[in-house]
């Protein structure tokens, strides 16, 4: 099993872990907003690789989002579904499902990242299926191509990153439009963030 395979495994073992020192400090709040601005009132949003559900999905329903949250691990999705019972909540491969509805929004926060190259490239049709019309999506991803493995209690943690100019082809392709880029965002907690809508 490769890196990149022992993920989802990883998160189901350590869910409650994970959510415990995931803690509710929303540094993403700069982003949220800024993804929210672009979204129509009381806006359908899907969250992929939702996690617990908090602080993100949290922030997004207080502000009236009607959010879908799919997540590779089980015990995540039972977290989600025990807090926001008013939304919908399902354990899903983000590599391979389908929902068959459009949303005016997408968010992938440090999950998409997860993936290997080849599972992003395939990742861009996913979004552009469940996108809807002047949709939004915010996703991210590392600053530059390439893999890093890091560590999480003990186990490696796989990551991996096409390059900057690879992403961008890659949405125009699906109809969006880069709103705003930042690498490594201090602001951010040193995350690379991508921000697009379509026209």
């Amino acid at each position: 099993m490769t890196d990149a395979e022992r993920i989802v495994g990883l998160y189901e073992r350590n869910a409650e872990q994970w959510d415990r020192e995931r803690g509710k400090n929303l540094f993403e709040r700069g982003w949220l907003d800024r993804f929210l601005a672009l979204l129509p009132e009381n806006p359908r949003v899907l969250d992929i690789g939702c996690g617990s559900g908090e602080p993100i999905a949290r922030y997004l329903v207080e502000r009236g989002c009607r959010v879908t949250g799919i997540d590779s691990s089980a015990a995540m999705i039972a977290l989600c579904a025990a807090r926001f019972p008013q939304h919908v909540w399902a354990v899903a491969d983000m590599r391979t499902f389908d929902l068959g509805e459009t949303f005016d929004g997408i968010i992938a926060w440090d999950s998409f990242f997860h993936l290997t190259r080849k599972n992003q490239r395939a990742m861009f049709p996913v979004f552009g299926r469940h996108g809807g019309r002047g949709a939004a999506l915010m996703f991210t991803s590392g600053p530059g191509d390439g893999e890093a493995i890091g560590e999480m209690w003990g186990e490696r943690v796989y990551h991996a990153s096409l390059a900057p100019e690879e992403y961008r082809g890659l949405l125009a392709e699906q109809g969006f439009d880069v709103a705003a880029h930042v690498a490594d965002d201090a602001a951010c907690g040193g995350h690379t963030v991508w921000l697009a809508n379509r026209g």
